[in-house]
């Protein structure tokens, strides 16, 4: 309000820029709890309930009064030294108040923004004499608006300032810190990229861009302040934006948010449209037809035609934020920047690429991301990041948000917008991907469906997860077509490598074929010494640690072939013909073997006299006596599993 409110016998209401004094009184027998106030012609008593109350109320009308002071002053200023004096005396009297509220500070700032908004011809030392007596209030404080539009100004004009660098480092610190919405004020969003840039015109450039970035995270591996990333990831993708915001709102004669600032609103205040028409490769014309009007042909793969109006097919002509996000039948798409616009795009291109650099941020930058893939070289970098991080928050961003819609995985495949090595990081990602959850016929099908040519392409360079892709689609049978199939052969057949790796899969494939049908069925016959002698022949078992023969019609022959396993930790024999003499030969070759089940078989106490000797010093021996044949039988567990560790994936044969 701006004045007091009338009560008792004031029949008019008092306003606070005429209050001459202001008092508490301390004489003695004096009214408890009252303050003085002087006007011109009387005298007025407030009395309060308490004292802390009536200390509220001084300080309110004492802080009251004195504001209406500063602002009178500095509404009408006549010399800048003067003026000067009173703002710092302003920030003084704001800082030194002992009321607790957040308009005590900012209603300072808002007298200062007005009064540089009505002068703009100062010259740069006013500035920066000015910046540096409001410098404490912006400490704890976020700028206002139109002190925003200043602190950019100045940035603009003079980057390499020391103003920038000791004053407004803090004002930029607590804003990233702090900030928790830039859509509520977009301005200051704005001063930090402007600061940011008036840090790349120093003479360090980036350097110094880069230790800034550092110092918002911090000297620990995780960042204390949960908002930096968040902030400054919006920084840089609105800067990014920006520096094609004039051909993209030239596409619908949109104004930009230059063009709103600047009080251009209206579509009859514009120029007329310029819509965006995509050319094809730069070629070289034909003597019989005209050379298109490109600007730099070399270059530029985007023409800029003046139409009349928006119709003539205008709504068929694909604008530019599609044919940047969609993937055209083109090689590569390039647009001609502004140098300004291109030093802008690098310096925040450059400063994604040092977030990808911190562990703690890379998940959380990789979702902020993943719905927004753009193709710029030094992005290249970040997603490079994300395909290595083995943790799958990480490289599930390089997919994209939803079918239909292209991400990451897609702009880097070759063919693609943003593919320039030969598709090299395309199948590092393949590589990451499938090493981690999604190993899956769905995956591998949509590779079949989407990527066979690219994935084809590679396995012909030699790529060894593009042939490993490519015996994968053969062995779970994802292609149906037997013309896909020949190619897919063909191309694994064209490389020594593929050639390997086939011929590994065709005697993976024919073991499974030749497994004895005992280990296949349900209801197994019973198998004999030599069924056992034919499987571990087939291939090679060395790695193998838990074999169950388990109800079947083995002897003590069979451990001719069991010491072939030096591996073999657990050895189930439970109702088998298997006796001393095999018994002796285990005990002397399987140095390795912890858990061995003899239940029900013709082992006699000579037989576990040898195993007794050479396996004294074995642990992991339970003993149960069984009293018909008096034999000492060891068992671990009720059930067997004889596990055989395959190149691909684990099959378990039981």
């Amino acid at each position: 309000s701006q004045c007091i409110i009338p009560t008792g016998y004031m029949e008019s209401a008092l306003s606070y820029s005429t209050i001459e004094d202001l008092q508490l009184l301390a004489w003695d027998n004096a009214p408890k709890y009252c303050v003085q106030l002087s006007f011109p012609g009387g005298t007025v008593l407030l009395q309060a309930s308490n004292s802390y109350l009536r200390d509220q109320w001084f300080h309110s009308l004492q802080w009251k009064k004195k504001i209406y002071k500063y602002r009178k002053v500095l509404n009408n200023p006549s010399r800048w030294d003067v003026v000067l004096k009173e703002i710092r005396a302003l920030v003084d009297m704001a800082l030194t108040s002992p009321l607790q509220d957040e308009s005590i500070h900012q209603a300072p700032l808002h007298i200062i923004s007005t009064l540089l908004a009505e002068n703009t011809k100062l010259s740069s030392q006013d500035h920066e004499n000015i910046i540096v007596a409001i410098a404490p209030l912006l400490e704890n404080n976020h700028p206002p608006p139109d002190l925003c539009e200043f602190f950019c100004k100045h940035c603009r004009q003079r980057p390499r300032s020391m103003v920038v660098i000791e004053v407004f480092t803090p004002v930029v610190q607590r804003i990233l810190k702090h900030n928790m919405d830039f859509g509520k004020c977009p301005r200051l969003r704005l001063f930090t990229q402007e600061y940011i840039l008036a840090l790349n015109e120093l003479n360090a450039g980036m350097e110094v861009v880069k230790k800034f970035v550092h110092s918002m995270h911090g000297p620990t591996g995780q960042c204390p302040h949960p908002r930096v990333l968040p902030n400054l990831v919006a920084v840089c993708l609105a800067a990014i934006y920006s520096c094609y915001e004039e051909f993209i709102n030239s596409r619908d004669n949109s104004p930009s948010l230059k063009e709103i600032r600047n009080g251009c609103q209206q579509q009859n205040d514009r120029k007329p449209p310029m819509p965006l028409r995509l050319l094809p490769s730069p070629r070289r014309p034909s003597p019989a037809s005209p050379a298109p009007s490109v600007v730099n042909s070399s270059e530029i793969l985007v023409e800029l035609e003046r139409t009349g109006g928006r119709g003539g097919g205008g709504d068929s002509v694909p604008s530019l934020i599609d044919c940047l996000l969609v993937s055209p039948a083109l090689s590569t798409l390039s647009i001609q920047l502004p140098a300004q616009a291109d030093r802008v795009l690098g310096c925040f291109a450059l400063i994604l690429k040092m977030l990808s650099d911190y562990d703690d941020w890379r998940p959380a930058l990789a979702s902020l991301l993943q719905p927004i893939p753009f193709p710029k070289e030094e992005l290249k970098y970040v997603i490079q990041r994300f395909a290595e991080d083995p943790r799958q928050e990480v490289h599930s961003c390089l997919l994209s948000v939803r079918s239909g819609k292209d991400g990451w995985f897609q702009l880097y495949s070759p063919g693609g917008v943003a593919c320039d090595d030969d598709g090299e990081l395309f199948a590092s990602m393949v590589h990451i991907l499938m090493g981690s959850c999604y190993k899956t016929k769905k995956f591998l099908l949509s590779l079949a469906e989407n990527k066979l040519g690219p994935c084809m392409l590679l396995a012909l360079r030699g790529n060894q997860t593009m042939v490993e892709i490519l015996c994968l689609m053969l062995e779970y049978n994802i292609m149906e077509n037997k013309d896909t199939q020949l190619q897919i052969i063909s191309t694994l057949e064209s490389t020594q490598t593929g050639l390997r790796m086939y011929e590994q899969l065709c005697d993976r494939q024919r073991e499974l074929k030749e497994l004895p049908t005992w280990l296949l069925t349900p209801s197994p016959a019973s198998p004999q010494d030599a069924d056992l002698a034919r499987l571990l022949s087939s291939g090679s078992f060395g790695n193998l640690e838990n074999l169950s023969l388990a109800f079947t019609n083995v002897t003590s022959a069979c451990a001719e072939q069991l010491i072939k396993l030096p591996s073999l930790k657990q050895l189930n024999l439970w109702s088998t013909q298997f006796g001393d003499s095999g018994l002796r030969l285990l005990s002397e070759h399987l140095a390795c073997l912890q858990v061995l089940n003899l239940c029900e078989t013709p082992v006699t106490d000579a037989g576990l006299l040898a195993l007794s000797c050479k396996c004294h010093t074995r642990a992991h021996v339970q003993t149960h006596t069984h009293t018909e044949n008096k034999h000492i039988h060891t068992l671990k567990k009720n059930t067997y599993t004889h596990t055989h560790t395959w190149p691909h994936r684990n099959r378990d044969v039981t």
